[in-house]
């Protein structure tokens, strides 16, 4: 097994490039928490790379393959848990990181079932499928984090919290990414949203459809709002520096998802980034709030979330 201090060099080296937003948020965690942010992270990013055939989450690759890739997840993912080397520095992470919080097989377990979606080329019919799609690939992620940062296994509700974090993060990305994703042949917006919309399958990023598309993604990042509200009331219950850092995320990410709802038609037009001065200012930001709370406006608008874990776990089950 690799020592503990190569593996988290690289699983550092993993985020910078492969998140800069995760990378910017780490740092303001304490040096265990942010060691094992990253190790976790370097997992999270290796398997999603390999379902996809991409790299550091750049464009989709060739789907041939994509089942025997996700037997290859899930036996090093074993592996990792087993305490046996795996021969990929990633997953490796996993194991050494499971082994100082207490991660289980079952909740990475959560995790892949997300990908195998991917994998058996799965879209959402409902809302209700799309959020089982976010609480595999991001919210089961929230709740792995929560453990990371020390959580106790048994505080339902602010794992419930950290989940909704994973669940608005994901809300955002789909917003955001509906181009890359449509190249891939993909769509996450839930098919009943653009029949009701009158966006004929497979349709939904041609210039006649722009603006009946902008109305359904705007309620993607409402429902991202709400869940981002939602873990910010969790959020107040952490320490300082892993509020301020979570905090920190949800700001970014947040940030994501109110960019693509200001821009309208032109949302897809160029990619929507947050820059780095900005970033900047949403730290500082995330600061007054980890000092200050909840706001009342934050916890009214998380009164519009509308799944919890356990509901969204059930239905990752049927």
């Amino acid at each position: 097994m690799p020592e503990r201090a190569i593996l988290v060099a690289q699983a550092r080296d993993t985020i910078r490039k492969g998140s800069k937003s995760f990378a910017s948020a780490s740092r303001l965690f304490d040096q265990t928490t942010r060691e094992r942010a990253w190790l976790l992270y370097a997992w999270c990013r290796r398997c999603d790379d390999l379902i996809d055939g991409q790299e550091l989450g750049g464009a989709l690759g060739n789907d041939a393959g994509s089942e025997e890739r996700l037997v290859t997840v899930r036996t090093l993912t074993a592996k990792a848990f087993a305490g046996e080397p795996t021969g990929d520095p990633a997953f490796d992470a996993l194991g050494q990181v499971a082994r100082e919080t207490g991660l289980t097989p079952d909740m990475a377990e959560d995790v892949i079932r997300g990908f195998a979606l991917d994998v058996a080329d799965w879209q959402p019919r409902s809302e209700a499928d799309l959020m089982r799609y976010c609480w595999h690939v991001a919210g089961a992620v929230g709740v792995m984090m929560a453990v990371v940062m020390g959580v106790d296994p048994n505080d339902e509700d602010t794992l419930d919290r950290a989940c909704d974090l994973g669940l608005a993060f994901q809300l955002a990305n789909i917003a955001r990414d509906i181009r890359e994703d449509d190249a891939g042949e993909r769509c996450y917006v839930p098919a009943e949203w653009l029949a009701e919309a009158d966006i004929p399958p497979g349709e939904q990023m041609k210039p006649l459809y722009r603006r009946a598309l902008t109305q359904q993604v705007a309620r993607l990042c409402g429902l991202a709002q709400a869940h981002e509200c939602s873990a910010r009331i969790g959020a107040a219950r952490l320490s300082f520096r892993q509020r301020w850092a979570i905090l920190s995320a949800a700001g970014i990410y947040g940030g994501i998802a109110r960019e693509v709802t200001r821009r309208g038609e032109a949302a897809w037009d160029r990619r929507v980034t947050v820059p780095r001065r900005e970033k900047a200012g949403l730290i500082w930001r995330a600061l007054w709030h980890a000092v200050r709370g909840p706001t009342r406006d934050c916890a009214r608008q998380a009164e519009g979330r509308r799944y919890t874990r356990r509901a969204l776990a059930a239905l990752g089950r049927t």
